[in-house]
């Protein structure tokens, strides 16, 4: 047995090499200049000692078979060094192709997850086994990244499954599957139940297929379903469609890369093998060295693996683990939120002011529970155990011992007063306390409890079972062990944490209002709300803004413009109006539309509340005859009124870190994902913070004076470095 820094090499006596991929300088094997370094000498080893090679196994020493590319060289990749990487892309495509046509027999032993670079390792060898479990994952998820898989995962998926069946159910959405869905899917061929099985059914099969080839490689391989252009085969009438599919799912947004995934696929599928990986690479190429990419990689991965990581916390800590929870409130977002923490293995005392209200919240966890068993995702006998967790109640000391309790009433400080001083006396000493407040201060809330210092915000997002951020408030008596507590908390129950110093509206609720309230400006401006609607679409949001708007009823809006404005005068400060202020007020006093929950709003609803088309009395309500604003202008107007207020948030210490704010952003209030979030879209910006800054003085100029870049904004134009490296990249943690 002999040594390699990233490959071992072990040769058994029947002649079969186990290739085990181990880096020792990496958490996870990635597709790195080592790695490459390592397969090649691996492959030259194959060459010079083939009469005793039987065959070749590619396994993993970590717990993960291979990670993918290395995202910090994906990064760096741009276009003025593009021949450079082209060449890596190149070289590691043909050292895969090298171990498919090497002569010998290659098993990929796949002991973990096999993630984008992992899965087109495997797909280049003759035969895939992998070890099941529910957590064992592959999948080629480039695209969530805005990528393309660059070393033929596109070119092999095409030939293994066919133009339409990879497209739709591995490249365009990047989906991760089990390995016993890859199974059925045709991308692993065969499944073991434990590690030591691995390497031995590895072996047995190429003891029994001394001589095997890829299936495109033997003469006369035709891909499944067709390749196009052939008029007898069923992709023909299909592939008209999927450009119309794609405009469809992105409406219109920046999002480069599945166009290029189905540039590469269709054209890939008609030439020969090696040609189709360099239609391949011309398309990875065209996507690594763009801005969008680079936005992408640094929100999903970078940002995001800061935000979930130990915050500055010591990394050996015993983690906190709540075992009791009290939700106060039944309501949607609390019975939300019960479900989450019953599913996390928590017991769960839901009260609210009667019985039949408690029960009806527990309600919605009955109805989640009956979908996820008609569609096979659970079991009953799982249901009806997480079910069990939960206890509905109108009794105060049903919270007896409690270590956990999330206030989660209506929006108002007098109400959830009321409920803490009722719960208090039961809860076990020092549980921690949180309340589910979306725009009220937390450190004023504190003041209603008796150990303030317990006290945070726990900003959940609605649907709680489906969104996946929770926004941490840190208020002026919060301790540094209740928020580590609280971080703890998003861990255990699967959610996103980011955390926020104590304001009014805190970071998510003030920024998207920025954005509704230049929604709203626009159509006072007369601007059509069509074109608004098409312009929010077209920037990336999830959901076009005046529907938004009436999801989240106009009645509260008013609310929290009330409460915000008494707040500003109290503390003696001028309350500066918002143009959208006049639209808010009409719609709800001089038309009385607040709404889907109140059947009228923006748009119109049926009896069943669901939406059929714009309210036709907006012409005559606002105008709607200005179509002389650029589109363009309405697009940036909606993206720059965010943007601004993020960077006034950060100003303020209210951020503390970029990417609490790009992941928040993100997540929470659905800014385009292509921009990687609120504050990285000023550095992804052409012309970087100085084209920002310019773009950012036009609107202001030609519009209103809200959208004057700020100072911190002005100087960092001057000094020519980004946002990101003039901001401390570490996160809020504990001291």
């Amino acid at each position: 047995m002999s040594q390699n820094p990233i490959i071992r090499w072990e040769r058994d006596d029947d002649g079969i090499v186990v290739l085990t991929i181990d880096d020792p300088n990496q958490r996870v094997n990635t597709m790195n200049a080592e790695f490459v370094d390592a397969l090649e000498a691996a492959l030259d080893r194959i060459e010079t000692e083939r009469d005793t090679v039987a065959g070749v196994v590619v396994t993993s020493g970590k717990d993960t078979f291979f990670a993918g590319g290395d995202l910090n060289d994906l990064r760096d990749a741009t276009k003025d060094r593009i021949d450079e990487f082209a060449e890596f892309v190149d070289r590691n495509s043909a050292l895969l192709r090298r171990l498919e046509t090497i002569g010998r027999p290659v098993v990929a032993a796949v002991n973990g997850s096999a993630l984008g670079g992992g899965l087109e390792l495997a797909l280049a060898a003759h035969h895939r086994v992998a070890l099941d479990g529910p957590r064992n994952y592959v999948g080629l998820p480039e695209v969530t990244l805005g990528l393309l898989p660059g070393a033929g995962g596109v070119v092999r998926s095409v030939r293994m499954l066919g133009v339409e069946r990879a497209l739709s159910e591995l490249l365009l959405q990047g989906q991760r599957r089990t390995v016993r869905s890859a199974l059925e899917l045709g991308i692993i061929d065969e499944l073991v139940e434990s590690k030591s099985e691995l390497i031995v059914v590895s072996k047995k099969w190429i003891l029994a297929h001394p001589e095997p080839v890829q299936p495109w490689d033997v003469k006369g391989y035709r891909i499944p379903g067709g390749a196009p252009g052939d008029r007898s085969e069923p992709l023909h009438s299909k592939l008209p469609a999927i450009p119309a599919l794609l405009r469809k799912q992105s409406k219109g947004a920046h999002y480069p890369a599945p166009k290029n995934i189905v540039s590469a696929a269709v054209e890939s599928a008609q030439v020969d093998f090696d040609n189709a990986l360099r239609i391949e690479a011309r398309y990875f190429l065209d996507l690594a060295t763009g801005q969008v990419a680079k936005n992408m990689i640094q929100a999903f991965f970078f940002d995001m693996q800061s935000v979930n990581g130990a915050r500055g916390r010591s990394a050996d800590r015993t983690p906190w683990r709540a075992s009791k929870a009290v939700v106060l409130g039944a309501g949607m977002m609390g019975a939300g939120i019960a479900y989450e923490c019953a599913r996390a293995g928590i017991d769960v005392v839901l009260k609210d002011v009667s019985v039949e209200a408690a029960e009806r919240g527990k309600g919605y966890s009955h109805k989640l529970i009956d979908k996820q068993i008609a569609a096979g995702r659970t079991s009953s006998d799982k249901g009806d155990a997480l079910l069990a967790r939960i206890t509905p109640t109108d009794r105060p000391e049903a919270a007896e011992g409690a270590d956990l309790v999330i206030e989660a009433v209506f929006e108002d400080p007098a109400v959830k007063a009321q409920v803490l001083a009722e719960i208090e006396p039961y809860l076990a000493e020092g549980a921690l306390i949180g309340s589910n407040t979306s725009t009220l201060p937390i450190t004023g809330l504190a003041e209603n409890v008796s150990r303030p210092e317990d006290f945070i915000g726990l900003h959940f997002f609605s649907p709680v079972d489906r969104m996946p951020l929770l926004e941490i408030i840190k208020g002026n008596k919060s301790s540094p062990d209740t928020l580590s507590r609280a971080l703890d908390l998003a861990k255990q129950i699967s959610k996103t944490p980011i955390v926020v110093n104590d304001s009014r509206g805190f970071f998510t609720s003030r920024v998207i209002g920025t954005f509704i309230n230049e929604a709203l400006a626009l159509l006072g401006e007369g601007v059509p709300a069509a074109t608004i609607e098409q312009a929010s679409s077209q920037a990336g949001y999830p959901a076009p803004v005046l529907q938004l708007t009436d999801e989240l009823n106009l009645e509260l809006l008013r609310r929290v413009r009330d409460a915000a404005q008494r707040a500003a005068e109290e503390g003696g400060q001028t309350w500066v109006g918002h143009p959208a202020e006049v639209v808010l007020d009409r719609m709800l006093s001089e038309y009385g539309r607040a709404g889907r929950l109140a059947g009228a709003g923006f748009y119109e609803y049926d009896g069943n509340r669901k939406r059929t088309r714009l309210w036709t009395g907006l012409p005559d309500a606002f105008g709607g005859e200005n179509t002389d604003l650029p589109f363009g202008d309405v697009v940036e107007r909606l993206l720059f009124a965010e943007v601004i207020e993020t960077v006034k948030c950060l100003d303020e210490g209210v951020l503390e870190a970029i990417p609490d704010a790009n992941v928040g952003s993100i997540l929470g209030i659905g800014f385009p994902g292509w921009t990687g979030g609120v504050l990285q879209f000023i550095d992804g910006y052409e012309g970087g913070v100085a084209g920002f800054v310019a773009r950012a003085q036009y609107l202001a100029e030609t519009y209103s004076e809200r959208f004057t870049p700020p100072e911190s904004l002005l100087q960092l134009a001057e000094s020519g470095t980004t946002l990101a490296r003039s901001r401390s990249a570490e996160l809020v943690g504990t001291p």
